[in-house]
C-alpha cells in the first residue's frame, strides 16, 4: 500500500481542525491498512484497566500510582503548546517525584507526523523524550519549513541519527504500520479523535490544559488526595 494511503486507510484525513485546544481529525469507517498485524497482547494492566504494550515509551516509575496515556501527533500545534507550558511542570512536580507516569503514543494527523514518528521511534531509551521536546519546541521551524524532511533530518542528527539511519527509519514498513495499530487502537478503546488527548487512570481529558486543569485531574487519583 502506498504509505499516502496509509492514514486514510487508518482513518485519518489531516484537516488541522482546531477544537477546544485541540487539533482534531475526520474520521472514516473503515478499519487499518491491509495486512496490518493484530495489536499485540498488553504487556501489563495500567491504573484504571488501561492496557500498556511492550514498545510503549514510557517516562516514569513503573510503579507510580498515577498513570497518564498521551495521544499526540508531532505536527499538532496544541500538542506543542502541552508539551511546552504543561508538561515540564508536570513532569517536576508529579513524574520526578513518583506520583505519575506518562506514557507516549503517537497519533499521527499527517504525513509528516507519521514520518517524524517513525523517526522519533528509532530513538532508544531517554533519548526518545529528549527528541520529542527538540520536536515540539522547534515546530515552526522543521513542519513548515519548505523542505520539511530535510529540517526534521537535521533535528534527527542531533539526535544520533544519521543521515542513512534517519532515510531508512522513516519508511519502515513494520514501524509505519505499528504507529498506525497503536493509533487505532486509541480510537477504538479511548474514542480518540483529537490531539491531544489524554487518558489518566482511565478518564479522558481532552485538548491541551494548562498546568492548573491538568494537576487538579491527576489530584483526583493522588494517594494522598
Amino acid at each position: 500500500m502506498k504509505r499516502r494511503n496509509i492514514l486514510i486507510g487508518m482513518g485519518a484525513v489531516a484537516l488541522g481542525v482546531s477544537v477546544g485546544g485541540a487539533y482534531a481529525l475526520v474520521q472514516r469507517p473503515e478499519g487499518g491498512p491491509q495486512g496490518a498485524a493484530d495489536t499485540p497482547a498488553p504487556q501489563l494492566a495500567a491504573a484504571g484497566d488501561m492496557q500498556l504494550f511492550e514498545d510503549d515509551r514510557i517516562l516514569g516509575a513503573p510503579d507510580a500510582p498515577i498513570t497518564i496515556l498521551e495521544y499526540s501527533s508531532l505536527t499538532c500545534p496544541h500538542c506543542a503548546s502541552f508539551h511546552r507550558g504543561t508538561l515540564p511542570q508536570v513532569k517536576t512536580d508529579w513524574i520526578d517525584t513518583g506520583k505519575a507516569r506518562l506514557v507516549y503514543r503517537h497519533y499521527p494527523l499527517d504525513q509528516l507526523a507519521l514520518r517524524a514518528a517513525a523517526a522519533a521511534n528509532c530513538i532508544e531509551g531517554d533519548g526518545f523524550f529528549g527528541f520529542l521536546d527538540v520536536l515540539f519546541n522547534n515546530q515552526p521551524q522543521w513542519s513548515r519549513s519548505q523542505d520539511p524532511i530535510g529540517a526534521l533530518q537535521q533535528f534527527a542528527a542531533l539526535a544520533g541519527l544519521s543521515p542513512e539511519a534517519f532515510q531508512a527509519c522513516i519508511v519502515d514498513e513494520t514501524t509505519i504500520t505499528r504507529i498506525l495499530e497503536v493509533q487505532r487502537d486509541g480510537r477504538d478503546t479511548y474514542e480518540v479523535a483529537s490531539t491531544p488527548s489524554f487518558v489518566i487512570n482511565g478518564q479522558r481529558v481532552i485538548g491541551a490544559r494548562s498546568y492548573d486543569e491538568f494537576a487538579a485531574v491527576l489530584t483526583q487519583f493522588a494517594p494522598d488526595a
